[in-house]
């Protein structure tokens, strides 16, 4: 894998994601039973902003940095408050910390819930291993992504969320994923899943939908933001949630309202926000 998150931690493709992870986890947690997080594809879990790699492409100044310098209304601080309390927590004068997936599962997790992060890559693994430290509800292992999906699922709780966030390195990550997140929903119908992709043309994550729609996976959210601009590199991202909240899609019409324009980066900027039913 030539993948190194840690060049992209913080722009805007994270805000989104990891917004709305946060807000999942605090649905979640809403009810007393545990849940369970697997996290297929967690990388380093937690990064330095002003490290090397973050520093080079400067990304993050355009996603999590406008964050912390925007004003927000009410509405919007509260639906972003449990990502954003995590990631100031983390940081401190000097030292510029923004979390991965793993991390901010496990900063918002209580202690009776569970968190299985996967990462195959060796060094991004033992950043991993590092980044959990010996909290007890937390699990760092060493295994390809696509045979976690396998390997770990369904769990003994009857709830939680999965988080696929692959590197789209392969030309057939697309397909690989559809029929990977078929044969997990298959195998646990309960959980909740967020797909993670990038938009760099429209058939990969087409067919993505078309496939999860033709299996018969009911309660399908699609969200995703393009932040406008130049076509030169990654300027839009997407999620595919399955089995989301019942508040979710109310609440990410407001966030993608006001992050649009916080985002954006030029002309073409926008969102789309659909509800998709099986047939």
């Amino acid at each position: 894998m030539n993948y190194r998150h840690a060049f992209h931690a913080g722009n805007f493709a994270d805000v989104l994601k990891h917004a709305v992870l946060a807000r999942i986890l605090h649905h979640l947690g809403d009810k007393p039973a545990p849940y369970r997080v697997l996290d297929t594809h967690a990388g380093a879990a937690l990064y330095d902003l002003d490290g090397p790699e973050a520093s080079r492409t400067g990304e993050w100044r355009d996603g999590i940095g406008r964050l912390r310098d925007a004003a927000m209304p009410p509405a919007v601080a509260a639906l972003l408050a449990p990502y954003l309390d995590v990631v100031t927590a983390l940081s401190h004068p000097g030292a510029l910390r923004y979390p991965g997936s793993p991390r901010l599962a496990l900063e918002l997790m209580r202690p009776q819930d569970r968190l299985v992060a996967c990462e195959l890559e060796p060094a991004a693994a033992a950043a991993l291993a590092h980044a959990l430290g010996r909290d007890a509800r937390a699990k760092a292992v060493a295994i390809d992504g696509w045979l976690a999906l396998k390997a770990y699922i369904p769990p003994k709780e009857r709830r939680g969320l999965v988080v696929i966030d692959p590197p789209f390195e392969q030309p057939d990550e697309f397909s690989r994923l559809a029929h990977g997140i078929v044969n997990a929903v298959r195998k646990w119908p309960t959980g909740v899943y967020l797909i993670w992709y990038p938009v760099k043309e429209r058939r990969g994550p087409a067919g993505l939908v078309e496939t999860l729609v033709s299996a018969g996976i009911p309660k399908l959210l699609r969200v995703e933001l393009d932040v406008g601009g130049r076509d030169d590199g990654l300027r839009a991202t997407g999620l595919v949630l399955i089995n989301p909240p019942w508040r979710l899609a109310d609440e990410l019409a407001v966030l993608l309202n006001w992050l649009v324009p916080v985002l954006s980066r030029g002309g073409g900027a926008g969102s789309r926000l659909d509800r998709i039913a099986a047939t």
